[in-house]
């Protein structure tokens, strides 16, 4: 079957966030809205065709989630990862970031160190801070071909017998890395050396392109299950964030019963009916569409990446591996981060997530959002090129 992502159906007036938002954060109405991780793509027609299916029955009442939705992600990740995921290891939650939450409260008291890799997506630092625990930052060090790697050395550096919990980005918000097999067990080496807990956020997972592929950190063997729990769903992959359903799987029966104290202290519920057939509908139906959304989703990011190569040194978009998160570097135009900003959104008229917000070492970066139509991205290349030139900025 043949899909269409040259437009898409307008969400002006929809109540999405980063429509409702934009007064707000931005000073304007006149934006185009790139910072939230949400796609501006239509949610797949099988999605929604299972969901008319099931408004044909009238009651909505309470329900558990059924054993089949779980089964068809199960399926899903030993086709497309090659992992395995026993159903009784799964947990429903309604975001990755409440089931961090969670994990901090399980294996961490108030106090103790909780690793990030910064950059980083901003509530992995709020989520530490919230709950009372040390910030343990280990950054990320950039190449001179712009990509990112861990510092393990670093890391050695700042490990010490309160640090318990590291939080694992893969693939990597915002840098687009797809961690390799020998770097994720560096980590693991290390976690388990000093008895760290992992938490391995990977709902990116699927947005993985062409020469690279995604290693779930509990497929490094047994000696990685012991030790981590991973968060994975349909919101990224699928544009299903409004769902509100995600899971989190966990094999070490230690593991799980810690998870589980504090999970139920919580009461996650069991999430609502309609998420539960997207759900299902999602995984078991996805496959083709999502292919040919990655080619899609490229395309666009080469078109970003041919007007970076255009005003090189002034903007440089960071290679990219995964995802459809653009991270620029704008050190080039020599400017403050606030004035940054001020040039995307009121020169370009485009609002995107600052740098500075995923940590100190995001100065000077500006996080795009590319999972927009192929109509909109000539829109965005369009505004941004024009406020570039009238910055004289110049092009090779």
């Amino acid at each position: 079957m043949r899909y269409d992502f040259s437009s898409t159906v307008s969400r002006e007036g929809s109540n999405a966030l980063k429509y409702t938002l934009r007064e707000k954060l931005f000073g304007s109405e006149d934006i185009l809205p790139l910072w939230v991780a949400d796609m501006d793509i239509n949610t797949p027609h099988f999605v929604l065709d299972a969901l008319q299916e099931r408004l044909k029955h009238p009651l909505f009442g309470y329900e558990e989630i059924p054993k089949e939705a779980f089964e068809a992600q199960q399926a899903w990740m030993k086709k497309v990862h090659g992992v395995f995921y026993d159903i009784e290891n799964f947990f429903y939650s309604h975001s990755v970031v409440a089931s961090i939450r969670v994990a901090i409260e399980a294996f961490t008291e108030k106090g103790e160190g909780v690793v990030v890799q910064t950059p980083i997506y901003p509530p992995f630092i709020e989520s530490v801070k919230r709950l009372d625990r040390k910030v343990v930052k280990n950054p990320l060090k950039q190449k001179s071909d712009g990509t990112y790697c861990f510092d393990i050395e670093d890391l050695k550096s700042k490990i010490d017998r309160d640090t318990k919990l590291l939080l694992l980005c893969s693939p990597h918000n915002p840098v687009g890395r797809v961690w390799r097999e020998d770097e994720l067990r560096e980590i693991l080496s290390l976690c388990r050396e000093h008895n760290i807990v992992v938490f391995s956020d990977e709902i990116h997972c699927d947005l993985i392109y062409d020469g690279y592929r995604h290693i779930p950190f509990s497929s490094l063997g047994e000696e990685a299950k012991e030790i981590s729990l991973s968060a994975i769903g349909t919101a990224k992959t699928f544009n299903m964030a409004g769902f509100a359903i995600s899971s989190v799987v966990i094999s070490a029966p230690e593991l799980k019963k810690r998870f589980k104290e504090v999970y139920d202290r919580v009461h996650f519920a069991e999430g609502s009916i309609l998420s539960h057939i997207a759900y299902k509908a999602a995984y078991q139906s996805g496959y083709e569409w999502l292919e040919a959304l990655k080619k899609h989703l490229y395309s666009n990011y080469r078109m970003l990446e041919s007007l970076a190569l255009k005003y090189t040194p002034y903007i440089k978009v960071t290679p990219i591996e995964a995802s459809y998160l653009a991270w620029i570097d704008c050190r080039g135009m020599g400017v403050s981060d606030k004035e940054i900003r001020r040039f995307f959104t009121q020169e370009a008229k485009l609002g995107l997530a600052s740098g500075v917000s995923f940590g100190r070492e995001g100065r000077g970066f500006m996080r795009l959002n590319f999972a927009v139509s192929s109509d909109t991205m000539q829109e965005i290349v369009k505004r941004l090129e024009s406020a570039l030139q009238r910055r004289q900025f110049g092009s090779n």
